[in-house]
């Protein structure tokens, strides 16, 4: 026959412990809340991608030269796709596309406000609040350029607009270490980067010089 259990408040407290513990890393493994970095870096670079994608439209449309065809159609392709898998994200952890804090609030003091100031070809400064975003003037001039003005035009805003998202990237690779955003924001930060430098080569060829780049010195 079993002993009787002589301890019962033992016991008890026992099972407190493994409840506490497992409520612990739930908690660590739940998904992001509405204010949380990782929220925050999927809606904003989702408007930032939305952005980018557009441009391409933009002088895919014009029938630009072939290397600048090409360029607009991968960032269409891949960014669309990437914009995808942030809404996604969001329906998966129950939150709405569209939050309540302000744009780039998630970033909890990390600089961009060089984004802000950058000045656009035109020398009107780009007053938008993610990072390298283009201001409606500067896309209204994209839309009225042809020829190699709009393709200078293009990948001068790119440029800045790639620089945002790598600074945004990098900025959510500070705060989160879960691993789907993680990994997203470390492509983000590659690829980017890759076709920075192809648009920097790009323009050199036509004879311009990318804007003053809005990346904090490292």
């Amino acid at each position: 026959m079993d002993k009787p259990l002589r301890n019962p408040v033992l016991i008890v407290c026992g099972v407190l412990v493994l409840a506490a513990a497992a409520y612990l890393l739930f908690a660590r493994a739940g998904t992001p809340g509405d204010s949380s970095p990782e929220a925050g870096f999927a809606r904003d670079m989702a408007a930032h991608h939305a952005q980018a994608v557009d441009m391409s439209f933009v002088v895919r449309d014009k029938q630009p030269a072939k290397e600048i065809s090409n360029l607009a159609f991968d960032i269409i392709n891949t960014q669309a796709n990437q914009r995808g898998m942030f809404l996604g994200w969001l329906q998966q952890w129950g939150l709405d596309q569209a939050g309540h804090d302000r744009p780039m609030a998630w970033m909890r003091g990390h600089a961009h406000g060089a984004a802000a100031s950058a000045a656009g070809p035109s020398g009107v400064a780009n007053t938008g609040l993610m990072p390298g975003m283009a201001s409606p003037e500067e896309l209204a001039k994209l839309r009225a350029a042809d020829g190699t003005q709009a393709e200078v035009l293009f990948l001068q805003l790119m440029i800045r607009h790639h620089e945002g998202g790598v600074e945004m990237a990098e900025g959510l690779l500070a705060l989160s270490t879960r691993s789907e955003v993680v990994s997203m924001a470390q492509k983000i930060v590659q690829g980017q980067n890759s076709e920075i430098k192809l648009m920097t080569g790009l323009l050199h060829q036509r004879g311009a010089q990318p804007l003053p780049s809005i990346l904090q010195p490292k």
